[in-house]
């Protein structure tokens, strides 16, 4: 302990005390006594509570796990199910009828429907092009994708393509703002005649500015650009407004394992909310620098100017409540919660823009907007809402300034989503659905229960389907509309637009105001969506549909009686291993949270650490039930280990690890993973990929 800094009795890391005392507390008005005082008292406070909770998810799966090891054979009864999850306090009560009452929430999280992005918060440049993917091209993100079927070609400008992105964006506008008469293929320049004249509310320049479904849409009018002087009105662009939200992630898509990696994500968490992070790269042989935009001005009809935000609106989701973090040892010598490290820090830091000191405003309602993802059932709830009642105590903020979004991916959560909501209605901001880690929860619960179905046939099982509607109809049951987001997930395939144009409008249809997408263009192409679908109104058709019952969201997926070929076993056993060692590889040798992963057929995910959860406890799962071996196991992970190091052979920094599994720890990590996959707290990762990517820093 020699080498910390005592700070109020806590032991900390000399980075992270240099950070918070010489970047962060400056200009906040809070000094460093004062500070760190408050800081070990929320510890103190709150650190054995952390604990406690956690004991009791280990005490509830102990419980979850006899019962099911003393119903082996038995087909599961839902009535006696339901009444044994009741009785060891699994499940709770219903709450009475209430919505939730919050205030200070901006726009894009109250009452806009719009595409949502999550980016890692290490990496700077996908920070700068996430923040400034609220507007984007859709001439660009049509040409540029296989989003009308193909992809370009190489050799210059296509003028066939062209013509065809010019047409599908018009069609666009056809339907989000249609004219009076004909349509905008025709339109030859001039003010355009509109079926709703409120439509127009905006001009910069001979740009014109539409609203439709509360979203912007800028055509562009440039009749001596390349593309305008082509078009019979010189539309050189139409500009849609895209990615309303983001989600600044310290948690599932970063790989920050000491105090060295969590100063990095504050520093780029601090940027943001001075407003002046920068990224510098070499693109084309020149240097480039990335800032954050500026807000956009026009004139409205009547000739007022106004602006409109640059930037989405930030989230920073902190981590859960397992982890723990060397960065500050508690005064028993103990490692420091990581979430409520996160909390405090991510809070005070937001305090800049808060304070109007920022370059740009990040929350013109005054509001800090945290996700917490993991959290199981209302009482870890309830903890999350006391925490920030302590953090806004010490920061001097009015109660309920940090707002909470909850992620609904356990089980426990799912089964309790109403009073989970209730435990936070004074500042919860969202909710939404998660399949991976939602599927690893289902499978670690229900562990001891059988074997399971395919990882491939779980998005059609009971559970799943029950689990995606209830979330919106609870959600709108406590009163989220016009107050807060109901999101979905993500869609992992960022090189196959056309699948997502026709399958992400879904996530609209399904009265969920927000979903994930994996970069600025798909924002672009998935706000098409929500011209095509009016939230608001999806909404108001819904509320009166019934909940899906409890019994369908609990129906564990059991492959019963089910006896697979060799060669069905081999390929499950192949796809999950080569999931799990694409994605490890990069973690644990490169520290890479999030990143473009080929998966078995070469097809690029984006992947983060939910994919190592459902993938290593379906593994688990099979080889606990005597699916597979775990020599069956041991050469589908050697076997994979020779595919993913072929599928990294462009990449300078890349370890192999076929042939030296023994001292590779990325391979040691991964078969870890699936090995000590059944006693994993939850089947959660990040135990093991912490400590095998800190033996690779060690050295």
């Amino acid at each position: 302990m020699t080498d910390r800094i005592d700070k109020s009795g806590l032991a900390v890391a000399p980075a992270l005390a240099r950070f918070i005392d010489d970047r962060v507390l400056p200009g906040t008005g809070i000094a460093p006594e004062a500070f760190w005082a408050g800081a070990a008292g929320i510890f103190a406070r709150f650190a054995p509570e952390n604990a406690a909770l956690l004991a009791t998810r280990d005490h509830l799966q102990d419980i979850i796990d006899a019962w099911h090891v003393e119903q082996a054979g038995r087909p599961i009864d839902m009535a006696e199910y339901q009444a044994f999850l009741r009785e060891i306090g699994y499940l709770v009560d219903e709450p009475a009828p209430f919505a939730i009452d919050v205030d200070r929430v901006d726009a894009e999280v109250a009452t806009m429907a719009g595409p949502q992005l999550v980016v890692p918060i290490l990496n700077a440049r996908f920070l700068l092009n996430a923040a400034n993917a609220r507007w984007g091209s859709l001439y660009d993100a049509l040409y540029g994708t296989d989003a009308l079927g193909s992809l370009p070609a190489g050799g210059g400008y296509d003028k066939a393509r062209g013509a065809e992105v010019v047409a599908r964006a018009k069609a666009l506008l056809d339907e989000a703002v249609p004219l009076a008469s004909g349509s905008w293929a025709d339109f030859t320049g001039g003010d355009p005649a509109l079926a709703d004249p409120a439509q127009l509310v905006g001009r910069t320049g001979d740009n014109l500015l539409f609203r439709h479904h509360g979203l912007h849409i800028e055509v562009v009018i440039d009749p001596t650009s390349p593309i305008g002087r082509d078009d019979p009105a010189g539309i050189a662009d139409v500009i849609l407004e895209s990615a309303l939200t983001t989600i600044c992630d310290l948690e599932d898509s970063v790989a920050a394992v000491d105090a060295e990696d969590k100063v990095a994500a504050y520093a780029h968490w601090l940027g943001l909310m001075k407003g002046d992070l920068e990224a510098s790269f070499q693109k084309g042989g020149a240097t480039l620098t990335r800032t954050l935009e500026a807000d956009r001005a026009y004139t409205a009809p009547d000739g007022t100017a106004f602006t409109l935000p640059g930037r989405s609106l930030l989230f920073v989701r902190n981590v859960g409540h397992l982890m723990t973090t060397p960065a500050i040892l508690l005064p028993d010598g103990s490692e420091a919660p990581e979430g409520i490290l996160d909390g405090i820090v991510t809070s005070l830091i937001a305090l800049h823009d808060l304070g109007g000191k920022s370059r740009f405003a990040n929350s013109r309602a005054g509001s800090v907007y945290i996700v917490k993802p993991k959290m199981h059932g209302p009482e870890e709830c309830g903890f999350t809402d006391r925490l920030f009642d302590a953090i806004e105590d010490l920061l001097a903020l009015p109660r309920h300034t940090i707002k909470v979004g909850v992620m609904d991916e356990e089980r426990r959560t799912s089964a309790n989503l109403a009073a989970c909501i209730a435990a936070v209605k004074g500042r919860i901001v969202f909710i939404n659905t998660g399949f991976l880690d939602r599927t690893g929860d289902e499978m670690h619960t229900a562990m001891r229960a059988g074997p399971m179905i395919r990882k491939s046939e779980m998005k059609g099982a009971t559970w799943i389907t029950a689990y995606e509607k209830r979330n919106v109809a609870i959600g709108l049951a406590c009163g989220l509309a016009g107050k807060a987001q109901i999101g979905k997930g993500m869609w992992a395939a960022p090189d196959r637009m056309a699948d997502m144009l026709e399958q992400k409008i879904g996530h609209p249809k399904s009265g969920a105001t927000t979903a994930w997408v994996p970069s600025p263009t798909a924002a672009t192409l998935h706000a098409m969506h929500y011209h095509a679908v009016d939230v608001a109104a999806r909404q108001r058709a819904i509320a009166s549909d019934p909940v899906p019952p409890l019994a369908d969201l609990l129906t564990v997926p059991l492959a019963h009686g089910h006896n697979w070929l060799a060669d069905e076993i081999a390929a499950e056993l192949d796809n999950n291993a080569q999931g799990i060692l694409g994605y490890v590889v990069r973690w644990v040798d490169q520290g890479v949270g999030c990143s473009k992963v080929p998966d078995i057929h070469d097809i690029g995910l984006m992947e983060d650490r939910a994919t190592l959860r459902i993938s290593s406890q379906h593994m688990a799962n099979w080889m606990l039930h005597g699916v597979a071996g775990a020599d069956e196991v041991e050469a589908a992970l050697v076997r994979m280990a020779a595919k993913v190091d072929g599928q990294n052979a462009g990449d300078p920094a890349y370890r192999p690890m076929a042939g030296r599994e023994a001292e590779s720890l990325a391979f040691q990590a991964a078969r870890a993973l699936v090995f000590e996959g059944v006693e994993q707290p939850n089947g959660y990762t990040e135990p093991l990929l912490h400590r095998f990517r800190q033996r690779v820093k060690a050295g």
